[in-house]
């Protein structure tokens, strides 16, 4: 048959995308192709973890709007289908007195961006909050919390399987051939025809960009994220989410506590460079796409700028006391023996030749294709928002 619609990808972009259109145009035949063997396998289901309230990110952007929108459609499907999560709070601790202009910086934006709800606080309300925290000043966050995004993406799932479409694992997508106003996709196992093509692929969807004729002018450079987790006996330390200040010159926000909605308290992670797309381990190496990432010239321009971070980085991925130490700015009694190893994440990183680094959504469309080319954090947070931006994107470029 031919579909309507073949959506690469099963994380949260690619699902809520399927799920809408489903819901917006329920005649349509759709099917969402995976690689692996069951949904949420890579970013969405190996991330902190966090519902983000949208505080930091510059107002008017897509990733500003999305998260704000995509928070609280993401919060009322989780009450409304009993996935577990838990509007925590958080708070953004600032350690030291230098900070404090940033700091007020962080809260404007908040309030620009309509984040209900936020104020700053001083040592003794932070406690009040968060027992162990120590800091001179920080920002009540009471709007952020968790979530088990692997929950919701397996009840999209559901969904859109029960409105007679498809969500398909074990087909890595190949490549894509456009003829006469008919996709062409071929997998790993098998071919499938459509109308119309939408690219979801994360880590990979520049490459699968690639493969349908679209030359985009960013490429994916792939960066590990690297958690330790609590022991049960002094879990009793972090009550929901605290935050260091962020760097504003890299687009990660620093190591931090995080309660999980599934259980445990996850501290990180840090961001090293992978040399695998999806390199989880640190001894991770993929030869190919190592040499693809050191043949762009935008990897290079971007360690010229920030080698010095990237150097702190790899100390920290292979010091647990340093690890710890960064820890202890907002926790002071944490140990190191106090933590374990806990699962790593991948982070694709969209970067321009010039190592600029992009820091929002970025779209890509033909007569026929939609490409999502950087879906950075929040991209979990604003997943259910997205799928309604790539509709609205959809109706426009498609003429639905």
């Amino acid at each position: 048959m031919t579909y309507d619609f073949i959506i690469v990808g099963a994380g949260i972009v690619g699902l809520s995308t399927a799920y809408k259109l489903s819901k917006s145009y329920p005649d349509l035949d759709i099917l969402v192709l995976e690689k692996e063997d069951r949904v949420a396998a890579h970013q969405t289901g190996n991330n902190s973890g966090v519902i983000h309230s949208g505080i930091y990110y510059k107002p008017n952007s897509y990733r500003a709007k999305n998260c704000v929108e995509g928070r609280h459609q993401l919060v009322d499907f989780c009450r409304e289908y009993e996935i577990d999560h838990e509007i925590c709070g958080k708070v953004i601790v600032a350690t030291q007195e230098e900070e404090l202009p940033r700091l007020d910086g962080i809260f404007k934006i908040g309030k620009i961006n309509g984040i209900e709800g936020i104020k700053k606080i001083g040592p003794h309300e932070l406690t009040e909050i968060e027992p162990y925290a120590r800091g001179v000043r920080a920002i009540h966050v009471p709007c952020s919390g968790i979530v088990d995004y692997v929950g919701v993406c397996k009840q999209l799932r559901k969904l859109i399987s029960t409105a007679d479409n498809r969500v398909m694992c074990g087909q890595e997508v190949r490549s894509i051939n456009n003829k006469e106003q008919t996709l062409s996709v071929h997998t790993s196992t098998d071919r499938f025809s459509g109308r119309y093509l939408i690219n979801c692929a994360g880590l990979y969807s520049d490459h699968v960009a690639r493969s349908a004729g679209v030359r985009p002018d960013v490429q994916i450079v792939p960066f590990r994220g690297e958690y330790f987790e609590l022991k049960p006996e002094v879990q009793h330390f972090v009550n929901g989410l605290i935050y260091p200040m962020p760097n504003p010159a890299f687009p990660f926000l620093g190591v931090h506590f995080t309660k999980m909605a599934t259980g445990g308290v996850e501290c990180g992670p840090n961001a090293v460079f992978a040399f695998k797309r999806e390199g989880y381990d640190k001894i991770s190496f993929d030869l190919n796409e190592t040499i693809e990432t050191l043949n762009f010239p935008g990897f290079w321009n971007l360690a010229k700028n920030h080698w010095q971070m990237g150097l702190d980085e790899w100390y920290r991925s292979f010091s647990k006391k340093a690890f710890v130490k960064d820890l202890q700015k907002m926790v002071p009694s944490i140990r190191p023996e106090h933590l374990r190893a806990s699962p790593s994440g991948v982070r694709a990183m969209a970067l321009k030749p010039d190592g600029e680094i992009l820091d929002d959504f970025q779209f890509e469309a033909t007569e026929n294709e939609i490409h999502v080319l950087n879906a950075p954090s929040p991209a979990a947070t604003a997943g259910l928002a997205i799928g309604d931006e790539i509709v609205r994107r959809a109706q426009t470029a498609f003429s639905l």
